[in-house]
């Protein structure tokens, strides 16, 4: 940083900011987020090798913004932040590439930010259904994927499996009563890592 930024003060609640009493907020603030930053970009973004310099990113954007005014509450603000610079990074994935992008589906769609959103909201709910469906049983899993998924009846299933419908249904039963509280344990996680 120049001796020109040394000096740059911000207000915040009445109060001016110098330099390092910005620096020491960011590390006071916003440093201790960075685990649930990365977990949700990693989730949030396929491109597995770019998590580090979008997190990078990220921090130069709050840092500027800070040198503004110092957002409150912080921890929405990190967030907020983050999914803006997610959305940012698809609409130019476009000239990227299709493999930098998790929410394909996105690159369609241009213009219509509260659509962009919607689908990013969206992947990101079917990210975390991929999860649970992971911890499933492998045959719990197989039930419900051939039944919800691709629409098989019961008898279908029993066939394919080799196994007697009411086997079918009983799988089918346990799978969802799991799958319920799988998903509403991982949902419960995900937005107590987000408080």
């Amino acid at each position: 940083m120049t001796d020109i930024e040394d000096t740059h003060s911000v207000k915040s609640g009445g109060q001016k900011l110098t330099r390092e009493e910005l620096n020491a907020w960011f590390i006071r603030e916003i440093i201790p987020l960075e685990t649930a930053l990365t977990r949700y970009l990693r989730r949030s973004w396929r491109a597995q090798d770019e998590i580090k310099d979008l997190r990078q990113d990220i921090y130069v954007r709050i840092y500027e913004a800070a040198k503004v005014k110092v957002p409150h509450p912080v921890k929405a603000f990190v967030f907020t932040t983050a999914r803006n610079h997610l959305i940012n990074q698809a609409r130019r994935s476009l000239v990227v590439g299709i493999e930098s992008v998790a929410d394909i589906e996105s690159l369609g769609i241009a213009d219509e930010e509260p659509e962009l959103e919607r689908q990013i909201i969206a992947r990101e709910d079917l990210r975390r259904l991929q999860t649970v469906l992971d911890r499933l049983p492998p045959r719990w899993r197989d039930v419900i994927v051939m039944r919800k998924v691709n629409g098989l009846s019961r008898s279908e299933i029993a066939a394919r499996l080799g196994i007697t419908e009411p086997t079918v249904s009983w799988h089918l039963g346990r799978a969802m009563t799991a799958l319920a509280g799988l998903f509403h344990d991982e949902r419960a996680q995900i937005e107590q890592a987000n408080e």
